[in-house]
C-alpha cells in the first residue's frame, strides 16, 4: 500500500468527475478502491515484479510495452500521466510516438533519485542514463518536492517543464487526539511504512532499548525486513515494548490511540503518513531526509542540527538521518513535556489542512488543463 498508490486512489475520486478516466496497471495487487466508473486494464499478474531476476523482469517489462501501446492506440488518450519510475519510462516511450500523436505525457517523479540509486553503482548509472533518454520526452513532469526537482535537473539532465505538487490527505474527520497519555500506563509511539531499509524502523528500536517500559513502539506495515526487525526485537528482549500488527486498513486508528509518530526514513519522495498523522492531531518527530520533512515541518528552510540533537522546527521536531541518541531525547520532550505535545498537536493539524485533498486536486487539475 504505497504512496504513490495511495495519491493515485484519492485524485481518482475528483478525476471522475471531470474527465473520462483509464487506469492502468502493471498488476492486479489493487488495496484500494477505484472509482466504478474508471476503465482498468491490468497488464500482469499479482507481485509480477517482486522479487524476480533481471531477466524475468525484462521479459515482463517487454510485455507492459507491448499490452501499453495496444491500448493507448486504441483508447487515443488526450492526456496519459504516470506515476513512478518504470511506468513513467514506458510512457514516455510509447504514449506520445503512436500513429494519431495527440497524446500529451505527463510523467510524475515520487523519490528522491539521487538518494534512491546510490547504493548500487549499476542502478545509479542505468537512472543516469534513461531518466534524461526518456523523461525529457514527455511534455511534463510534475514531482512532490523541490528537492527532487533541483535533484533531477542537477544530477539526471531533466530539462522538461517541472511542477511541484504535494501529495494530498483527506482530513474526514476533525481533529481527534487528545491529550491520553496521563491516562495510560505506557506512552505509545507509532511507526507506519514498509519494512525496508529506506524506512529504517531499526533506529526506532536502537532509541527504545535506552527508554523505559513505560514507552512501548506500534510498528505498522510489512515487508523484506520484517524478521529482521523481529529478529533485533528478540535479541534484545525488548519484545513487551512492541507490537507489530502487520498490513492494515484502519491505519487512523492506531494514530488515534499514539501519543507520538516517529518517521525514521533515511530517504523520502514525499512521506504521506507524517501529514496523516498531522491530520489527526498527533505530535511528530522525522529525521531530516530528502525529501519531504523540511518541506512539511519547517516549510523548507534549512535547518543545522547538532549531532545528537534535535531541531523544534515550526510544525514537528526534527533530527538527523541515524541518530538514536537525537531520537531518544526527542521522544523524552514529548513524554515529559505535555504543553510542548499539545502545542505541535495543533500546529501539526493546522500544517496538515494544507495538503487536503480539494486543494491539492485543484492544481493537479490546472496542470492537466494547461497541456
Amino acid at each position: 500500500m504505497g504512496g504513490a498508490e495511495r495519491v493515485i486512489s484519492l485524485l481518482l475520486k475528483h478525476l471522475v468527475h471531470d474527465y473520462n478516466v483509464t487506469l492502468v496497471l502493471l498488476s492486479d495487487d489493487i488495496e484500494f478502491d477505484i472509482p466504478k466508473n474508471v476503465t482498468v486494464h491490468v497488464l500482469g499478474k499479482s507481485n509480477i515484479l517482486k522479487n524476480k531476476p533481471p531477466h524475468s523482469k525484462l521479459k515482463n517489462t517487454v510485455m507492459f510495452i507491448y499490452k501499453y501501446y495496444k491500448i493507448v492506440k486504441r483508447e487515443k488518450f488526450d492526456i496519459a500521466m504516470s506515476f513512478l519510475a518504470l511506468p513513467n519510462i514506458i510512457n514516455s516511450m510509447i504514449a506520445n510516438h503512436v500513429s494519431h500523436k495527440v497524446t500529451h505525457t505527463i510523467v510524475s517523479e515520487r523519490c528522491y533519485p539521487s538518494e534512491m540509486y546510490k547504493s548500487g553503482w549499476f542502478a545509479m548509472k542505468m537512472a543516469k542514463i534513461f531518466y534524461p533518454l526518456f523523461y525529457n520526452k514527455n511534455d511534463r513532469l510534475f514531482s512532490n518536492s523541490v528537492h527532487i526537482n533541483e535533484d533531477l535537473k542537477n544530477n539526471f539532465g531533466i530539462k522538461i517543464p517541472m511542477n511541484v505538487i504535494y501529495n494530498p490527505i483527506e482530513i474526514i474527520h476533525p481533529k481527534q487526539f487528545e491529550d491520553t497519555y496521563n491516562d495510560k500506563n505506557s506512552f505509545v509511539i507509532i511507526n507506519v511504512g514498509s519494512h525496508s531499509h529506506a524506512k529504517n524502523q531499526e533506529l526506532i528500536l536502537n532509541a527504545l532499548r535506552t527508554l523505559d517500559n513505560d514507552v512501548s513502539l506500534t510498528i505498522l506495515g510489512t515487508g523484506n525486513l520484517t524478521q529482521d526487525l523481529k529478529d533485533y526485537i528478540q535479541t534484545h528482549e525488548i519484545e513487551n515494548k512492541i507490537t507489530m500488527p502487520g498490513k492494515v486498513k484502519n491505519v487512523g486508528e492506531y494514530l488515534m490511540e499514539s501519543d507520538c509518530f516517529i518517521l525514521s526514513s533515511v530517504t523520502e519522495g514525499f512521506p504521506n503518513v507524517l501529514l496523516e498523522a498531522m491530520a489527526i492531531g498527533v505530535p511528530v518527530i522525522s529525521t531530516n531526509c530528502m525529501s519531504g520533512p523540511l518541506e512539511i515541518l519547517n516549510d523548507n528552510e534549512t535547518v543545522q542540527i547538532e549531532e545528537g540533537e534535535f531541531y523544534l522546527a515550526k510544525y514537528g521536531i526534527l533530527i538527523n538521518v541515524n541518530d538514536n541518541i537525537a531520537l531518544t531525547k526527542a521522544i523524552l520532550s514529548f513524554k515529559e513535556n505535555d504543553d510542548l505535545r499539545k502545542k505541535y498537536s495543533d500546529l501539526g493539524f493546522q500544517k496538515a489542512n494544507m495538503y487536503d485533498l480539494p486543494e491539492i486536486y485543484k492544481q493537479v487539475k490546472l496542470l492537466i488543463d494547461n497541456e
